[in-house]
Parts: structure tokens; sequence; C-alpha cells
């Protein structure tokens, strides 16, 4: 009975345990240092229970809705569970376990004596991602995006040195985001007198027509644009993804991203809905075309560099052109939001494990600079093999999760010819030369370390062999799970196991009918 009690009330308790942990490892951890991983390593877990059990029980009986204080929506907060944002919920916590996992050693390593510190400002970071993702309010969304904005400024400055300067920068351009969100949600309140997204959703349509409201629109997606550094908006990442901590790397690149995506992708289809992009001729089409150059001018600029979390960082501007040119492609066809929805687990995947192999390449030998991977595939085999079979799915390779987010969007662009015509085949040419571009950039890291011999004389034992340097379980046993998925996932993509999630979760964004294979 407690049980069934407890389970109601999910929807929020994923959220308010996270934020109680996060003041209960301030407290307890400054009397014993080592209780923070485990407090907050025990509240993920039990918060992906929650996930998983809401997700169970929205794919047998429909969206969750959740009224806090009991007050009725739209005067009231309310948290809303659907297919859609439970999978992702699933997603988050599901990548910040296995980031929680992965930095205990490597935090206590980097940052002995922030310990503490970090694993507050960790689970405030989860805190936000999760109240984001399960808000039914868009000014509660800010709220939350604001709180997992402000713990990763934190968390990227906690690291010194370089990290001061990223961390300021991207402080600069996410304050700016946050404040055309808020003066969307200004707007679309003045016209409204309304925050709630399915109230919104039944009051806007009459009108589309009002400049504050087109106004806000696009106040939106230029904040979202630039919370998930979408080119040309990417210009704080590059610096805290390469100088932030490996798990706070990680993690951010893995889970907030994502969740910034999926904060657009709420607003476009929850508020303004689908009809509204499809009122005003060519909003789609920009919203392609934008993201196919993000797509090519980041792998242009991941094959400049010679920093591999550098690379890794402009190769997450241009995936994050993959999820928007779904999303500009949907209202064409369905097979661009299968996409975009797709490419949000199938990239936490693929881009984790390789920052995660990235943080271990600097824990066992301090090497940042790809030049000097020469040999690691002898002396780190696990570490090398993950990193290269991430790198593979993200080339995409069949049968990996990263080919299956091209043959989503390339069936969409394809359907899109109708529609768009020459443009349609153009975006089709950007996935295919895209490809050619991550080949050239990753293959270049896989070279260095399988194939590159080093000038110094190898560390041999008596056989001859190479003596293997591996990094800790707890670092290397993420990344492997995380390789691992990278087949795994793909497969399940194309055996079409997810798809009875999916259809639900496009049923009730109003997309359309799920399409088949």
């Amino acid at each position: 009975m407690v049980a069934l009690i407890l389970a109601e009330h999910y929807p929020v308790l994923v959220v308010v345990i996270s934020l109680l942990a996060s003041f209960t490892i301030l407290i307890l951890g400054w009397l014993k240092k080592k209780t923070a991983f485990f407090i907050s390593l025990a509240t993920i877990l039990l918060q992906l229970f929650m996930a998983l059990s809401m997700l169970k029980r929205v794919l047998a009986g429909g969206p969750i809705h959740y009224r806090l204080g009991g007050w009725a929506p739209p005067w009231g907060i309310e948290y809303v569970i659907d297919a859609f944002n439970a999978y992702v919920l699933v997603v988050i916590l599901f990548l910040s376990l296995l980031c929680a996992i992965y930095s205990k050693r490597s935090v206590e390593k980097e940052l002995p004596l922030k310990i503490v510190p970090f694993y507050v400002l960790f689970q405030l970071l989860v805190t936000g991602l999760c109240g984001i993702t399960v808000t039914g309010d868009i000014f509660n969304l800010y709220v939350f995006l604001e709180i997992s904005s402000l713990s990763a400024y934190a968390l990227i400055a906690v690291a010194g040195g370089k990290a001061l300067k990223a961390s300021y920068n991207y402080v600069i351009m996410g304050s700016m985001g946050a404040c055309f969100f808020l003066l969307g949600i200004g707007f679309l309140y003045s016209v409204t007198g309304s925050l709630n997204m399915a109230d919104l959703s039944h009051l806007l349509p009459p009108l589309y027509e009002n400049r504050a409201v087109q106004a806000a629109f696009v106040f939106f997606a230029i904040g979202m644009g630039i919370k998930a550094a979408l080119f040309p908006l990417h210009i704080w990442q590059p610096d805290a993804y390469t100088y932030a901590p490996s798990a706070v790397s990680a993690i951010i690149a893995a889970t907030m991203s994502k969740v910034s995506v999926y904060a657009l992708i709420r607003v476009i289809y929850s508020v303004f809905t689908l009809k509204f992009i499809q009122s005003y001729v060519g909003a789609d089409l920009a919203l392609c075309w934008i993201a196919a150059i993000g797509i090519i001018a980041g792998s242009v600029l991941a094959i400049m560099q010679t920093k591999l979390k550098r690379m890794l960082a402009y190769s997450s501007v241009s995936q994050i052109g993959y999820i928007v040119l779904g999303i500009g492609l949907s209202p064409i066809s369905p097979w661009g939001l299968v996409g975009a929805m797709a490419h949000i687990l199938n990239h936490a995947i693929m881009k984790g494990c390789l920052f995660m192999a990235a943080g271990g390449f600097i824990y066992k030998f301090g090497l940042w600079d790809i030049n000097d991977f020469k040999g690691l595939g002898k002396k780190m085999p696990y570490v090398s093999a993950a990193f290269s079979l991430a790198a593979v799915s993200m080339i995409g390779i069949p049968p990996t999760t990263g080919f299956a987010t091209k043959v989503f969007l390339l069936l969409a662009s394809l359907e899109a010819t109708k529609t768009f015509a020459v443009s349609g085949y153009i975006f089709v040419a950007v996935l295919l030369f895209s490809t050619l571009l991550n080949l050239s950039y990753f293959w270049r890291v896989i070279d260095r370390i399988y194939f590159a011999r080093s000038e110094e004389e190898e560390e041999v034992t008596g056989m001859g062999e190479v003596k293997k340097l591996e990094v800790p379980l707890s670092m290397l046993v993420p990344m492997l799970i995380l390789a691992a998925l990278c087949i795994v996932v793909g497969i399940m993509w194309f055996t079409q196991v997810p798809f009875p999630f999916l259809e639900r979760a496009i049923s009730e964004l109003g997309v359309g009918v799920m399409p088949r294979w």
C-alpha cells in the first residue's frame, strides 16, 4: 500500500529527492568526505528506478498528470509525464548513473580537495535536468533550466586554470540564452495570461498572427539554440568541454545538450504545436538549413583540432545539427522526429563513451593531444577499444546507433524532396558527406592509437609484450557498457523494438502516424 502511494508521487519525488540529496551531500560530506559519492550514487539509482516505473506506467495507461499542492492547472504548476519525456528521463538518469560511477576515481585524482563540492553540484545538475524533463509549466521549465545551468557553470570552473575562462564564457552565453527564453515566456504570458504548456497549446492557435507570439517563438529558438550549442551559437562549448574535469565533460556532453534539445522539441510541439510551423511557409526549411550548415561546419572544425576533447566538442556541435535537422523535417515526414528522438539516446551513448575514454587517456598518461596517442592501443586495449567502437558508431557504420540515426534522417530527407525539391536532395548529400567528414577526424585518432609507432622505446615485459596500464574498473566498466550499447541499441532500432514506444510518443506530440520499414 505504501509503495502504491509513493508511486503516485514519483513525478515530484524524482526531483525533490535529488534536491534534498544535494543538501545531504553538503552536510554529511563535510563530516566524512567519502559519503558524498555513495549518497549521489544511491540517489540516482533511486531516481532511475522511479523513471523506469513511470515509463512502464505511461506505456500501459497513458500520460501522468501530477498537480503540485493540489492546485489545478493552469493556476497551479503541473508535472506531466508522457511517452516522450519518460523516455528522455530514463536516458538522462541512466547516463548520470554511469557518469557518477565513472567520476569516483576520476574526481579523486583531478579534484582531490573539491570532492564534496563536486558531488553537491553534480546532484544539483541532475535535479535541474530532471525538472526540465517532467514539468508541464513553461516558467517552471525556465527555473530548472537555470538550476542546471548554474550547476554546470560551477562544475566547469571547479577545475581552475583555463576552465575559469571557459566557465565565464559559458556564463555569458548561457545567461543570454536564458534571457531569450525568459523573454519568450513573457511575450506568451502577455497575450495568453497562462504558463501551463497544455493550456498554451489551446490558447495560441487563434493568435498565430500576433507579432508577440511570433517573436516569442524566435526567442525560444535562439535561447535553446545557445543552450544546446547549435551552430553558430556554439562558441561557448569547445572551451567548456575541453577544460572541464573529465567526469564533467562526460555528463554535460551526454545529457545537458540533449535536455536542451528536448526542451526545444517540447516548446515546438507541446506549446506552439505543429500547426504553427506549418502556418509559416519556410520556417521548417530555415531550421533544416541551419542544422545542415551546422552539421558540416562542426565536422570541418573538428578536423582542424589536435586536442581530443576539443575535437569531440566540435563533433557535438555537428551532432546537435542532426537532431535539429530531424525537427525541421518532421512537419514533412514523421521519420524526421523519429531520427531526432533516436539521436537523443544514440548521441548520449556515443559521446558519453568517447569523453569517458578521453578522460581515461588523461587519467593514466596525461595525454590531451592526438599526436601523442601512439601505441595506446597496446597500452590501454580496453579503453582504446571502447573509444574505437563509439567512434565507428559516430561515423555511422552498420549496425551501430549512429547508422540508425542517419537512416531515419535519410528517409525523412528523401520524403522532403516532394516538398522542398532540391533542398531535400541537398540534405541527403549533407548527411552522406558528413559521414566522410566523421570518418576523417575519427580515423585520424584510431590510426594513432593502433597503427602509429612511438619514437620512444616501448615499455615491455620479459616476453616482449607491451605493459598494459588500464584505468580503474570504476572508470572502465561504464565506458565498456556504453561501447556495447552502441551495437545493442543500434540492432534494437533495426529490429523495431522501440517502435511501439515511438508510435505512442509521436501520436502524443501530434506529428502523425508512426512510419514503418
